[in-house]
């Protein structure tokens, strides 16, 4: 039997699975206040401020590590406080009080997840590419470039579709999979000591070292030492559920006897990444998927080589993208499950020793 405490852990894990359904069917509602627009507007300026007093590159790094600090501190800190208040109406007797403590933990961390609208993304370049006999790309060029870093302004179809299936693979683990992780993490944090961070906290702490780095994680300039600490510290919360995304991957696309071959093929080519992550998320779905990425990119005036994954396969059209974002459904349907089942069963043995 359980404890009212145990309970009120159970209805505000419940958020995790909610949210995650009201991210994939409604996605981010117009006109909100988003928790990472703010995030990423403190983070200009902050940056402002910081690049026009400091020059010295010590200075700069250790100016770098306060941002992410305080950044990735504070968003921890008000993700707790909103807990505190979802936990508070778990907590009462009635369910009215219940449900909107359920509710408002949903909302926010509805707010963490990103699935829905990087698909939404990338489906408006592919609605945009041109069909035959026009030959414009120009808005699939102007619809890409909201979604990466990369030069646009000279791609061919062929690149547009690439960089689609590339930002579609890599996002999925920064804006979904990653958040979601951690927001079991911080549930099962809640089955030790409910007043641990929880879900939302956890999440929030990742959103915001992943705007960090997203923003000043480049090496040129000033953030060349600015933004250190921020990409560090978003490859170190990122590396656990990159692999476990690799790990999960071919479970929901090919049989289980190709499953040490899809990994093995992932790993082999994604390692030559730069990025110990990213690499990696684009190279399970290549193979999984079947498709060919990587290769020149253009970033301003630099030219940046990127190791080709896939490389026995051909480069994606837009039917193979699509295969590419069941795949992340199918995926996000399995940690649900699996999360879930982890949550119920440590309840249970947590009652069954009580």
């Amino acid at each position: 039997m359980l404890n009212a405490d145990e309970t009120a852990n159970l209805l505000l894990s419940s958020s995790i699975l909610l949210a995650s359904l009201l991210d994939r069917f409604i996605g981010d509602p117009q006109g909100w206040i988003h928790p990472v627009v703010v995030m990423g507007w403190c983070i200009g300026k902050l940056q402002r401020i910081t690049e026009r007093h400091l020059t010295h590159q010590q200075a700069l790094r250790w100016a770098g590590f306060g941002i992410t600090v305080g950044l990735v501190g504070g968003s921890l800190l008000f993700g707790q406080g909103i807990e505190g208040v979802a936990r508070w109406g778990a907590e009462q007797k009635n369910w009215t009080s219940k449900l909107m403590g359920v509710a408002l933990l949903t909302t926010a961390l509805t707010s963490a997840l990103a699935g829905r609208s990087l698909e939404q993304s990338v489906n408006k370049v592919l609605m945009s590419l041109p069909k035959p006999p026009n030959d414009d790309v120009r808005p699939a060029r102007q619809a890409l470039a909201w979604i990466v870093g990369r030069d646009t302004r000279e791609l061919d179809s062929e690149q547009i579709l690439r960089a689609c299936a590339e930002t579609s693979s890599e996002n999925a683990v920064d804006g979904l999979f990653a958040p979601l992780f951690w927001m079991w993490v911080g549930a099962l944090l809640w089955m030790i000591n409910s007043e641990l961070p929880g879900p939302l906290a956890l999440a929030w702490a990742f959103k915001a070292s992943s705007t960090l780095d997203s923003m000043l994680g480049y090496r040129r300039g000033k953030l060349r030492w600015l933004g250190t600490a921020g990409a560090r510290l978003d490859d170190l919360l990122t590396w656990l559920p990159c692999r476990l995304v690799m790990v999960s991957l071919p479970m929901v696309s090919h049989p289980f006897w190709r499953w040490a071959h899809l990994i093995h093929a992932a790993e082999t080519d994604g390692r030559f990444d730069p990025s110990p992550n990213a690499g990696r998320s684009e190279a399970i779905y290549a193979h999984c998927t079947g498709i060919k990425m990587g290769g020149s990119n253009k970033y301003e005036n630099n030219w940046l080589e990127k190791p080709v994954l896939g490389g026995q396969y051909l480069f994606p059209d837009q039917a193979k993208i699509k295969e590419l974002q069941r795949l992340s459904q199918r995926l996000l349907q399995l940690w649900i499950v699996v999360g879930t089942a982890v949550i119920l069963m440590v309840l249970s043995m947590k009652s069954a020793f009580q």
